[in-house]
C-alpha cells in the first residue's frame, strides 16, 4: 500500500470518525431530553411547578418537533389541568396538536388525543364553554390533517359527554353534524352506505337516549322505529342495549307492558353480552314490566336471567315479584320501604312503582269485597293505609271497567254493590230458586198426604217432611251465607 493509499485510508477513517461523533452528539441530545422528561415526571406530584419548568425547558431545547417535545406537552396539558389552570392547559394542548402531523406516528397521536380528551371530559369542574374549546381545537387540527375517522370518533365522544351532562342543546347540534356526515353520497337515495350503518346506529342510540330523558315521546317513537330499519350494521351490543332499553321505557310510558317486557329482555341480553353493569338495572325494569303485565311467569325462569336471581342488587325485586304473585299488598309495601336504595332510588322505577302498588291494591279490594253487598270505604282505606280519595279512585276505575257493579254512596261513605249482577249473587239466586222449588214440592207432598188420610206418614224421600211454615225459613243471607 502506497503512502497516498494510506493517506486516503486515514482520511476515510477520519471521515467515519467525524460522522460517528455527530451521531453520538444526537444520541447525547436525545438522552438529555429523555433525562429531563423523566426527572420532571418524577416530581410532578410533589412539585408540579418544578415539573412544569423542566418540561417547558425540554420543549425549548428541542430544535425540531419530535417525540420528547410531544410527550412533554402532553404532560404539561395534564399537569396544569389537574391544577385547575384550564386556560393554561388549553394553551399547551394547542401547542401539542401540530406535533401530531409529523413528529409522532399517526397511531400514537390518535391514542394521545383520545387520552387527553378522556382526561379532560372526566372533570366536572371545567365549564362547558372551555370544554367545547378543547374539542373545537381538536376538530380543527383533524380537519387540516384530513383525518375524518378520528374526527368522527371525537364528535361521538363529545356527543356522549353532552348526553351525560344533560346539555341537550349542544347535543342536538352535534347530532345534526354527525347525521350530515353519514348521509348517502347520492342525495336522492334513502339508503345508508353499508360501511356507515354501524356508525348511524351509534348516533341514533345517543339521540334516542336524549329523547328518552327529555320525555319527547313523539320523536322517541320516530327514532326508535328508524333504528329497527337499519339492517346494514353490526353494532356493538352495548349500543343495541341502549336502544332497546329506551324502547322499553317508551312502551312503559304508553302502558304497553308486554312490548316493554320484550324490549327490556333484549336490552338485558345485549348488555350482558357486552359485560355492561347496566344489565342489572335493566333486569329490574324487566321485572317491573313483568309485574305490571300481570304475568304469572317468573321472570327469572329463563336461561339468561336465572344466574342473576340471587344477585344482591336484584334480591329485593325478586322478593317483590313473589309478593306480587301472592297478592300480598302489605308485604310488597314492606319490601319497598326496606329496600329504597335498590328500588326507589331509581327515578324510572319510582315513576312506575305506584302502578304496581295500585294493581296490588285493586286486586286486594276485589278479593275483600266479594261477600259483601255494602262496605265502608274508610275501612278499606285503613286496611290499605292510603287515603279515602285513593280508595275511591280505585273503586271508580273498577266500576267503569265493569269489574264490579255498584255505586259509591258519598253521604254514607259506603260502596253499595249490585248483587243481582255479581257472579256469586247469581249463584245464590239459583240456590234460592232451588229452595223455593223444594218448598213447593214439600207443600205438594203434604197436600197429597192429607188427601190419603189422617194416618199417612209425613215423609219426603225418607226424611221427615217440613211444615209449610218451615219452608219459608229456608233463604240466603245478603252476605253470601245461609
Amino acid at each position: 500500500m502506497s503512502d497516498n493509499d494510506d493517506d486516503a485510508y486515514m482520511m476515510e477513517e477520519g471521515d467515519d470518525f467525524e460522522y460517528e461523533d455527530e451521531d453520538d452528539a444526537e444520541e447525547e441530545g436525545d438522552a438529555g431530553l429523555e433525562n429531563t422528561y423523566y426527572t420532571a415526571k418524577s416530581v410532578k406530584e410533589d412539585d408540579p411547578d418544578q415539573a412544569i419548568k423542566k418540561l417547558e425547558a425540554l420543549v425549548d431545547q428541542e430544535t425540531e418537533k419530535g417525540d420528547w417535545g410531544f410527550k412533554a406537552l402532553k404532560q404539561l396539558t395534564k399537569i396544569t389541568f389537574k391544577l385547575h389552570r384550564f386556560e393554561e392547559s388549553l394553551g399547551y394542548y394547542k401547542r401539542l396538536l401540530p406535533y401530531t402531523k409529523s413528529a409522532v406516528t399517526r397511531n400514537y397521536a390518535e391514542k394521545s388525543i383520545n387520552s387527553i380528551l378522556d382526561y379532560v371530559s372526566a372533570s366536572s369542574d371545567i365549564d362547558t364553554a372551555l370544554m367545547q374549546k378543547f374539542y373545537d381545537e381538536t376538530n380543527q387540527s383533524l380537519a387540516e390533517a384530513k383525518n375524518e375517522r378520528l374526527s368522527m370518533k371525537t364528535n361521538l365522544k363529545l356527543a356522549k359527554l353532552w348526553l351525560d351532562r344533560k346539555e341537550y342543546g349542544l347535543l342536538s347540534k352535534i347530532i345534526r353534524d354527525l347525521h350530515a356526515s353519514v348521509k348517502p353520497e347520492d342525495p336522492d337515495s334513502d339508503t345508508v352506505d353499508n360501511s356507515r350503518g354501524t356508525l348511524l346506529l351509534e348516533i341514533l342510540a345517543m339521540e334516542i337516549q336524549m329523547y328518552t330523558e327529555t320525555k319527547n315521546n313523539k320523536k322517541l317513537r320516530e327514532i326508535y322505529d328508524q333504528t329497527l330499519q337499519v339492517k346494514s350494521a353490526i353494532p356493538h351490543p352495548r349500543i343495541m342495549g341502549a336502544i332497546r332499553e329506551c324502547g322499553g321505557k317508551m312502551h312503559m310510558s304508553e302502558r304497553e307492558w308486554a312490548k316493554a317486557l320484550n324490549d327490556f329482555f333484549e336490552a338485558f341480553k345485549n348488555y350482558d353480552e357486552a359485560g355492561s353493569p347496566q344489565r342489572t338495572q335493566v333486569l329490574k325494569y324487566l321485572v317491573l314490566a313483568n309485574m305490571l303485565m300481570g304475568s304469572e311467569v317468573d321472570p327469572f325462569d329463563s336461561q339468561e336471567t336465572k344466574p342473576y336471581k340471587n344477585d344482591r342488587q336484584i334480591q329485593a325485586m325478586t322478593a317483590l315479584v313473589s309478593a306480587y304473585q301472592r297478592r300480598e299488598v302489605h308485604e310488597a309495601e314492606k319490601i319497598i320501604r326496606e329496600n329504597r336504595a335498590t328500588i326507589m332510588d331509581d327515578p324510572f322505577i319510582r315513576e312506575h312503582i305506584d302502578d304496581v302498588l295500585r294493581s296490588l291494591r285493586t286486586q286486594w279490594i276485589l278479593d275483600i269485597i266479594k261477600p259483601y253487598t255494602r262496605i265502608e270505604i274508610a275501612y278499606l282505606a285503613r286496611q290499605l293505609s292510603i287515603s279515602l280519595d285513593e280508595v275511591e279512585d280505585i273503586l271508580v276505575a273498577l266500576i267503569l271497567d265493569g269489574k264490579i257493579r255498584g255505586q259509591i254512596d258519598q253521604v254514607t261513605g259506603k260502596l253499595e254493590l249490585d248483587t243481582q249482577n255479581s257472579i256469586d249473587s247469581k249463584r245464590y239466586a239459583s240456590l234460592s230458586k232451588w229452595a223455593d222449588s223444594l218448598g213447593r214440592l214439600h207443600s205438594s207432598v203434604i197436600a197429597k198426604s192429607a188427601q190419603s188420610g189422617p194416618g199417612a206418614e209425613r215423609t219426603m224421600g225418607g226424611f221427615p217432611a217440613f211444615s209449610g211454615g218451615d219452608a219459608g225459613m229456608l233463604q240466603f243471607g245478603s252476605m253470601g251465607g245461609w
